[in-house]
């Protein structure tokens, strides 16, 4: 059986979905494949459910940073079960509704594993799908570790479907899903560590502030580990041995959950791109600024699944959808732009980042000014207790250009949206701090930061 469409998409997430709409309301005959349940990681296995358990977390913690202060000791605490049954009315409903959203648009939508047969064909599920177009969106995977008893590690979408939340938690690796999880566990009661095998965590964010919240990590109770690389975990009698190896020898520690928080890879191994004719490299699809493949010209790729350069992140994985499809419409006129963009991690309190590292700006040899400081006495950080509030502003010098923000501390999350706006449509530092801004809100501490 064979079936031909204007374009065929690969993966249903923020990236799929927003291509395969976009081309369908310009009268294109699109198609859409995924061999997982429909909707993504953001919607299913990453954003929206993590920031769920947050949420549970971050009240937890407010409520002891503001004892003495007005509020009385309490035995409020995290149900576990209970929180995951809540998290769970925004996830087992999505799916259907994210396929009927795009069957409704007049999208064929089609279930299972997607293998290139050629360089405009693709085998699912039995039946060959022609496109004129194909978009390789399928979004990240745990990255393999290669270690004896890999078996026994829990991926980041198990963890979020736990009925029961384990007393001995050990993360392995140290980006977000370590620090994010490890923040909520930590606060629901469990005795969590992670192991980092560079020497600091959180690598693409401003070390300053990595290290400020690092202490915070710590001083709530989370155990941190750097230059501390997993070699194996073994399993024991009710509990797993997690070995390591340091600068100093090897150590094992005890756990009963061991979680996978070590990287995230392309999800492309499956779909047998040489035969497509599609280059690739660990990064994903390599791709032009176009987002089209730099080998078949049929082919484009957005999200995670292509070596774009932006953000692993739902923010990007949508532009570049939006993107993509534009280009496939309109013959490659839209280039990639990422200027602005933002990613935070999800502790309490979160870390954000927009824009350049200082490190970035001196490698391109920009003269920029450096304006930081310690916030936890400033309103905004001391009315709710916050010890660990900083940031960081980089503004070039002449042009009062801003090149990058780093933030952590009370609602950086949202903070971070202000210099997002700013970057991306070119407003000066000083014309940001000519804002006048409700008050009293962590946006109006822009004209003191600035």
């Amino acid at each position: 059986m064979k079936s031909s469409f204007d374009l065929i998409v690969i993966g249903t997430g923020e990236a799929g979905a927003t291509a395969a709409g976009k081309c369908r309301a310009a009268g294109w005959q699109v198609a859409i494949v995924d061999s997982r349940p429909y909707g993504g990681t953001c919607g299913l296995r990453g954003c929206d459910p993590k920031k769920v358990l947050v949420g549970a977390a971050e009240i937890i913690d407010s409520q002891r940073r503001m004892r003495g202060k007005g509020i009385k000791d309490s035995d409020t605490a995290i149900d576990w079960p209970n929180l995951i049954r809540f998290k769970r009315t925004f996830t087992d409903p999505f799916p259907e509704a994210k396929e009927g959203s795009l069957q409704q648009a007049g999208i064929t939508t089609c279930h299972g594993p997607a293998r290139f047969t050629g360089p405009n064909a693709l085998q699912v599920d039995g039946t060959t799908l022609e496109g004129n177009k194909i978009l390789v969106a399928t979004g990240a995977w745990p990255r393999k570790l290669n270690i004896p008893g890999e078996q026994y590690l829990t991926r980041s979408d198990q963890f979020m479907e736990l009925d029961r939340l384990p007393k001995r938690i050990v993360f392995v690796g140290g980006g977000y899903v370590a620090f994010e999880f490890a923040h909520v566990a930590a606060r629901a009661g469990s005795r969590v560590i992670i192991l980092h095998r560079g020497k600091r965590p959180l690598e693409n964010f401003d070390p300053d502030l990595v290290e400020r919240l690092l202490r915070r990590t710590r001083n709530i109770g989370i155990d941190v580990h750097t230059e501390t690389e997993v070699t194996a975990v073994e399993e024991g009698a009710g509990h797993y041995a997690v070995m390591t190896m340091t600068g100093s020898g090897s150590q094992s520690f005890e756990a009963d959950l061991v979680v996978h928080a070590a990287g995230r890879t392309p999800e492309i191994a499956d779909l047998n791109l040489p035969a497509g004719g599609v280059d690739f490299d660990a990064r994903g699809v390599k791709v032009n600024d176009y987002l089209q493949s730099v080998s078949n010209p049929a082919v484009y790729a957005a999200g995670d699944a292509a070596a774009s350069g932006g953000w692993p992140n739902t923010p990007v994985a949508e532009y570049e959808g939006h993107l993509a499809a534009g280009n496939m419409l309109g013959d490659n006129k839209h280039k990639t732009n990422y200027l602005g963009s933002a990613s935070v991690v999800y502790t309490i309190p979160p870390l954000a980042r927009v824009g350049m590292l200082e490190q970035d700006a001196r490698r391109q040899g920009l003269k920029f000014k450096v304006n930081q400081a310690d916030t936890s006495g400033w309103y905004a950080a001391r009315r709710v207790a916050e010890p660990c509030s900083a940031f960081k502003i980089l503004v070039e010098e002449g042009t009062g250009r801003i090149l990058g923000a780093h933030l952590v501390g009370p609602e950086a999350d949202e903070f971070a949206n202000i210099f997002v706006l700013a970057m991306r449509t070119g407003l000066t530092a000083g014309a940001l701090k000519d804002g006048m801004f409700a008050y009293p809100t962590q946006a109006s501490n822009v004209q003191w930061m600035l």
